[in-house]
């Protein structure tokens, strides 16, 4: 392993274990007022009357009439209000916020306030939306005729669930107006994003809005869009009242009105002729929920994946997201991916059993090469280690042994071990990096010759602090503690990218490296140095066409093999995970603990998304278990073994050869998952989560014939 590789003690470590972190909810300002926000009641309607409360003086009424700039919320789109409009599109909207000295009694004036709507029809089944936010397709050869010359035709519709963040800390935000200029700092992943939003929402120039990233604790892409929407509303506040307005969510505030992981609904069908899969045909489905925020490109990278790892002669891919009356879903960790690897996955599991092969085979049997054309009519540039990946994981879980002893099980408690072989495409979509987000990054030597580095990636617990700050040292031969750096602010640092799409020590670190060469050559004791790197695109890349659907979405990807092996119990229907295997590549590691870390937490997060993790809506669209009471996450006593190992393809383009890391791991952990149970189970399943009550129903029906 690289020296690189070794672990340091994390830069945030002593300050979050000793209480000393500063998160949003410990900073206090002088006159700072507090928010609590009035949020719609009903999924779909129009607002005819608000009644508010008998209020104290010094108790502030803000809404969509106080909005200086536009009342619309740059995300992707610009549908979502600030404050509603007039019309709702799901429980949880905001309708304006009252704000005051006491959070306690803006609470209860918020509790107090009374509604009248015009209820208009909702729409919770997007299989019957007639609002489509956006469609893409792409395609390979006549797949029509391989269906129609199929011996036989597996048609599978598979649903994956919605997943709650569960982030440590939840939502918050403060606006700090004053003086002409608007300050909003807080709990966030992408500062640049709150800049530009809140900037058009005021009406205000760039250099009069200042976003300070605070510590963070926790993310996993919920904290990419909604900071833009609560950062607006804070900011709004505080310009009206002239005072700075803090608003922290509770945790079932947060459960109810932020983003989520988009459902997705998938028909697959696989047409075999002669014992080999000749063309697949999909149709998917993502529930976008009442606006757009991320859908566009969490769909793209959705359907980028659904035809997996593998290389099929025929085929045809073809997906939407449409409009319901439900929480808007948006970023969350593997971003639209997980959801089609899940049902590819399956459907290989449910392909091998129709053609009795090991889906462990016959993964490998369909597994792409370097320089296969890709299913977007882009090009595998380089290695693709999962047929090696695969025997890893197979030797480590004692997949072959298990598997044969694991089939026509009897007796009350059964076994089964499932895997799964996926990717992750690095950084964002085509010409994404060069045309839209078009890094800077900065690194600073001062007089003291410590170096600072200037950039606005937030560490959110995954350590991106420490990564840079290892790349920077390790360049310039310098202590890690010569090193610093800090919170982003952007009234500080460059603007290099969103802290998403798993892009931080792959784009963000390779223009570290580059500059830490630059100073080291032109390196002057006792004096200032500022270099200025920006981003470069890489030249081998085939242009990407959104248009057409084609190209290289990525110019390289992180891949991943899984396995999981359960327990379950026929009589109570509980299942047991015993044990769950890791294999990534993630090119080289930066820091090894840090690294098994995310890999660990993001396979536990996927197995529970396999198993427990389910938002319950009743029939008015409201959510029903909006606390960690009731939405379930995995713990350390649920998955007791975990087994983490690496397989080194570095990447040129990376520092230190390293790639794409954090997401990584959330993308086929409850396809194994899945997998275990149907050996287990000796069934085909089609969706994620299956819980305990699934397993009863099945068991049920089962013993009644």
């Amino acid at each position: 392993m690289s020296s690189i590789s070794q672990s340091v003690r994390k830069l945030d470590h002593l300050a979050k274990i000793s209480g000393a972190a500063k998160y949003v909810e410990d900073i206090r300002l002088d006159g700072m007022l507090y928010g609590k926000i009035v949020r719609s009641t009903v999924a779909h309607g129009k607002i005819t009357a608000i009644h508010l409360p008998e209020m104290g003086p010094e108790y502030t009424v803000v809404q969509a009439s106080d909005i200086p700039g536009v009342n619309q919320v740059h995300i992707v789109g610009d549908d979502h209000p600030v404050f509603s409009n007039g019309e709702v599109n799901y429980i949880g909207e905001a309708i304006l916020m009252i704000v005051g000295p006491d959070k306690r009694q803006a609470g209860k004036y918020a509790a107090a306030t009374k509604v009248d709507y015009e209820i208009l029809d909702a729409c919770f089944d997007p299989k019957k939306s007639d609002t489509t936010f956006y469609e893409y397709a792409y395609e390979e050869g006549d797949w029509e005729k391989a269906f129609e010359e199929a011996d036989e035709i597996i048609d599978d519709e598979i649903f994956s669930a919605h997943q709650e963040h569960a982030y440590m800390e939840v939502q918050g935000l403060i606006g700090d107006y004053r003086d002409g200029k608007l300050t909003v700092r807080g709990s966030m992943q992408c500062p640049f994003y709150v800049h530009t939003a809140v900037m058009a929402v005021m009406g205000m120039k760039p250099e009069d809005i200042n976003v300070i990233a605070e510590d963070t604790g926790g993310g996993f892409g919920g904290k990419e869009d909604y900071p833009s929407i609560l950062g607006s509303q804070v900011g709004v506040a505080s310009y009206k009242t002239g005072r700075p307005v803090k608003c922290v969510f509770d945790r079932r505030e947060d459960i109810t009105c932020t983003s989520k992981r988009h459902p997705a609904f998938m028909r697959y069908r696989v047409a075999i002729k002669d014992g080999k899969i000749t063309a697949v045909d999909t149709d998917i489905l993502y529930d976008g929920g009442g606006y757009t925020t991320l859908s566009m490109v969490v769909l793209q990278r959705g359907l980028i994946g659904a035809l997996g790892i593998y290389k099929f002669p025929r085929y045809r891919v073809h997906g939407k997201a449409v409009k319901t009356h439900t929480v808007p879903n948006g970023a969350f960790r593997g971003f639209g991916g997980p959801q089609t690897f899940f049902a590819m996955e399956l459907m290989m599991n449910h392909a091998a059993r129709k053609l009795g092969k090991d889906p462990l085979v016959l993964r490998k049997e369909y597994c792409a090469k370097k320089g296969d054309v890709s299913p977007t009519h882009g090009v595998y540039h380089f290695e693709i280690p999962i047929p090696d990946m695969l025997e890893q994981i197979a030797e480590a879980s004692d997949y072959y042994r298990k598997a044969e002893a694991y089939r026509n099980q009897t007796g009350r408690y059964r076994r089964g071990i499932g895997i799964s072989s996926v990717y992750h495409g690095c950084g964002f979509t085509g010409a994404g990096e060069r045309d839209l987000i078009k890094a800077v990054f900065k690194l600073h030597k001062r007089a003291d010759d410590t170096v600072e580095i200037l950039a606005a990636a937030v560490d959110m617990g995954q350590g991106v602090k420490t990564a840079f700050r290892k790349i920077a040292a390790s360049v310039l031969d310098l202590p890690v503690e010569r090193v610093i750096i800090v919170n982003p602010d952007t009234d500080r640092v460059p603007n290099s990218g969103p802290t998403v799409a798993s892009r931080s020590v792959m784009v963000v670190g390779k223009l570290i490296e580059r500059a830490a060469e630059r100073l080291k050559a032109d390196w002057k004791p006792g004096e200032d140095q500022l270099i200025t790197e920006h981003y470069v695109h890489p030249e081998f890349m085939i242009p990407w066409d959104l248009a057409t659907f084609s190209g290289d979405p990525y110019p390289d990807s992180s891949w991943s093999t899984n396995a999981v092996e359960v327990e379950v119990d026929t009589l109570l229907g509980l299942t047991k995970v015993l044990n769950a295997w890791g294999c990534y590549d993630v090119g080289t590691v930066i820091d090894e603990n840090i690294v098994i870390g995310q890999m660990e937490g993001g396979l536990l997060q996927s197995i529970g998304h396999g198993g427990i993790e389910l938002i319950n809506y009743d029939r008015t669209g409201r959510i029903r278990n909006n606390s960690l009471s009731d939405y379930i996450v995995p713990t350390a006593l649920d998955v007791p073994s975990l087994h983490v190992m690496f397989h080194n393809s570095e990447y040129v383009n990376g520092p230190f050869g390293a790639k794409a890391a954090g997401e990584l791991p959330n993308v086929g952990g409850s396809a194994a998952y899945i997998g275990a149970m149907e050996m287990a189970l000796g069934t085909d399943l089609y969706q994620t989560p299956f819980s305990t009550e699934d397993t009863m129903q099945l068991l049920e029906e089962r013993r009644n014939g």
